[in-house]
């Protein structure tokens, strides 16, 4: 194939293989080293997720461990939310520039100095602090994901692909009952603890697992667009997190949200103007790109919805009449079997995707993500019931969250592979956020009243449920009109082998 003829390569999952100066690709790619190098991505990936949920179980006790109030005790969890959408596609984007291995053990090291920090906090400051840069290190998924197809051989990247966007929930599931019981077991200083030892283990399997493939494309990091993309983020993210605390009509909560949308505006505009953009929004613009990213929020808003939902029902008292009166420890367990779910459904994802294509997969996710919570508004009269529920609805996102970066990867050149993914992580993040302001409102319209606190009623609940069925049918609609993909521009300086032009064709996944 001449290097100026256009490459049909795969969505993401077969992909391109690159052929460089020196070939690392294909020396990585081969038996046990390829297993090795998606074991460790997968664990690294994992790690980095469970850090979103690990706090969780202490947190009604935060306000008197930090000596602080209760709103301001809710910023150890929502530094570490903003934090991680800001820098998945910075990271995107630095892997790109720099090489996705590097960027991968910088990840790490971010995640051990947080964790650390953590470990040693006992006030607010120290401990927003270590939690933000905790955060930070959630760009290891996107990079992890788009390094799979150059150090993997086009017969297993599909699945590895499908495993590593797994463990995005999966790391949140699991995360509710480890940080539970480490927390009911030592002192919580032990979540901190456990997660820097964690940390430690994911640098060594980054360095010595990972190979280091020579995918760097060079280039500058638009340092002013890095920092309007992180203040126009915050402040709209913060606006929608915190609107139902200050008020959805208040001062505060309007000029956070206008102030955002006002600064990521002028953002987009500095983006199109710069030569070489944190995003490049002219790609993004394609509408397989734009589609996508867009069915990302709104999958992002079904995932989240049960998560919030379905915990609170939980552990709500049993002498509400609605609740199911189970400890956090023993809600959490009655989720985890969720989050295993989506890495069981990893291979089926990966199945489905070589056989009908990524954007029937997507679609077929979200049609189950939606179908879980028809179910749940049937099954919320005892525990087993909403564990069904929660399987069906975990094995709807493990599909579909599988399939949306091999969605993106296909559609945008391989050195853009990285801040693609990036960006498409940041939007899965923008509707989960979204949804847990939204699942808030919703739990306060029908309340029962008990010892002088309003707690959501049976038809709060329900109402949620419906509006997390709505929302993955909408992905469901808007992935249906996710066009075909034409053929790519080949980046300059890079040569397809015929060997990568053959993997291409033997892909259904590809078509």
């Amino acid at each position: 194939m001449s290097p100026n003829e256009p490459s049909t390569a795969a969505e993401g999952a077969a992909g391109k293989q690159l052929d460089t100066e020196s070939t690392p690709h294909a020396e990585s790619s081969s038996g046990s080293g390829a297993i090795a190098t998606v074991v460790a991505l997968c664990l690294g990936g994992l790690v980095a997720a469970l850090m979103q949920t690990l706090i969780i179980p202490i947190q009604p006790e935060l306000p008197e461990l930090l000596g602080t109030s209760r709103s301001n005790a809710s910023w150890v969890i929502t530094a570490t939310l903003l934090a991680a959408a800001v820098a998945m596609p910075i990271a995107g984007r630095l892997g790109d520039m720099f090489g996705k291995q590097r960027v991968l053990v910088g990840s790490s090291i971010l995640l051990l100095v947080g964790s650390l920090v953590c470990a040693l906090s006992s006030s607010l400051i120290p401990m927003v602090t270590g939690r933000a840069i905790q955060g930070l290190a959630m760009g290891f998924i996107p990079v992890g994901i788009s390094l799979m197809r150059e150090v993997t051989p086009p017969k297993i990247t599909t699945m590895a692909i499908a495993a590593m966007s797994a463990t995005l929930g999966v790391g949140g599931a699991i995360g509710l009952p480890l940080s539970a019981w480490i927390a009911q077991t030592w002192n919580w200083h032990g979540l901190f603890w456990t997660a820097a030892a964690l940390s430690l283990v994911i640098i060594a399997a980054v360095v010595f697992l990972v190979p280091h493939v020579a995918d760097a494309t060079g280039g500058r990091l638009d340092i002013v667009g890095a920092i309007g993309l992180a203040i126009g983020l915050c402040a709209a993210l913060i606006g929608v997190s915190k609107g139902n605390d200050w008020g959805w009509g208040s001062g505060t909560t309007i000029g956070m949200i206008v102030g955002g949308v006002v600064v990521l505006l002028l953002w987009g505009l500095h983006q199109l103007k710069t030569p070489e953009p944190l995003v490049d929004l002219r790609t993004t613009a394609r509408p397989a790109v734009l589609l996508t990213n867009i069915a990302a929020v709104a999958i992002g808003f079904g995932m989240m919805a049960q998560s919030v939902v379905i915990p609170m029902l939980l552990e709500m008292p049993e002498s509400t009449g609605v609740g199911l009166g189970q400890t956090m420890l023993a809600a959490g367990l009655w989720m985890a079997p969720g989050g295993l779910m989506m890495l069981v459904f990893a291979p089926v994802s990966s199945t489905l995707m070589n056989k009908i294509g990524a954007k029937l997969t997507l679609a077929i996710g979200a049609t189950v993500l939606g179908v879980g919570y028809l179910i749940a508004l049937f099954l919320m009269n005892s525990p087993w019931q909403l564990m069904l529920a929660s399987i069906i609805m975990a094995s709807g996102v493990g599909i579909g969250y599988a399939a949306m970066p091999t969605l993106i990867m296909g559609a945008v050149p391989i050195t853009e592979a990285g801040s693609a993914v990036g960006l498409n992580g940041l939007m899965r993040s923008v509707g989960t956020t979204v949804s847990s302001a939204v699942m808030a409102v919703l739990l306060t319209t029908a309340t029962i009243e008990l010892g002088g606190q309003s707690l959501p009623s049976m038809t709060s609940f329900r109402l949620c449920f419906l509006v997390g069925a709505i929302a993955a049918f909408v992905g469901v609609a808007i992935t249906l009109m996710i066009p075909k993909r034409g053929p790519q521009p080949i980046p300059e300086g890079v040569v397809i082998t015929d060997e990568a032009a053959a993997d291409d064709a033997a892909a259904p996944a590809t078509r």
